[in-house]
């Protein structure tokens, strides 16, 4: 089955968790809504075609590895935001608030957690594959998006190109050590990983995987996270990495 492989490294990055109170918490691993949406921004989707990103997000099965792990950095952010303020989008057109006073009294309060210097490798397929977008579709995509791509948050962008490449491969772990051989990794064997339940995984993973239960796909026409998928999360044994 083909893949293919992106190659997640940025000075910062953030793979947006659950929001506790004032502390925007990311998790280790991108989520399938996330990788579904740099997909969609890349193919140049508006928000309203909820239709067309719940049915990719719903083709994609995903796994990725964290090839250098880098550092979590949190951040602490005041902001007086007011119903007239305007911001920054990536369609390259204003965006303005709307309803609301004209100036909040108190600023807002709140930490965001984000990864420094870290490098994720992402391997994903299409089931079925031969329907549109295929994977050539998205390869092209992310060759010439339709508007900037970034990883998280609008400032982080990317460092070098977001597409490493396609392989054939029976499973995703298979894909990701395919793909570590693509960036040369010189790092210990085992990395960590996450990868989909069920999924065979032969010899490259280390036995002491475990499974999670995670709330990381989307509710498109709602805009809230829903459902529940199920993962592995472990160590995959490279033996043709170089120390």
């Amino acid at each position: 089955m083909k893949h293919l492989l992106l190659d997640c490294d940025a000075p910062l990055m953030s793979f947006g968790g659950d929001l506790v109170d004032a502390y925007g918490v990311v998790r280790d691993f991108p989520s399938k809504s996330m990788v579904a949406g740099l997909f969609a921004n890349a193919l140049g989707w508006e928000r309203f075609d909820v239709d067309a990103h719940a049915a990719l997000q719903a083709r994609l099965v995903i796994g990725s590895a964290r090839v250098v792990e880098g550092r979590r950095e949190r951040e602490f952010q005041t902001a007086q935001l007011g119903a007239n303020d305007r911001g920054w989008t990536t369609r390259g057109r204003v965006e303005r608030r709307a309803g609301g006073a004209d100036t909040y009294k108190s600023p807002h309060i709140r930490y965001r957690d984000m990864d420094a210097d870290a490098r994720v490798l992402i391997a994903c397929r299409l089931e079925p594959a031969d329907a549109a977008p295929d994977l050539d579709a998205l390869a092209e995509a992310l060759c010439r998006p339709e508007r900037p791509l970034f990883l998280g948050r609008k400032p982080f962008l990317p460092s070098r190109p977001l597409l490493l490449g396609e392989v054939e491969a029976d499973t995703i772990p298979d894909a990701l050590t395919l793909g570590f051989a693509k960036i040369e990794l010189r790092h210990p064997a085992a990395i960590r990983a996450q990868w989909p339940f069920g999924e065979p995984t032969g010899g490259v993973v280390a036995p002491d995987a475990q499974t999670e239960e995670l709330t990381d796909e989307r509710h498109w026409p709602a805009g809230v996270h829903a459902g529940l998928r199920r993962v592995m999360v472990g160590r995959l044994d490279w033996p043709g990495f170089t120390p």
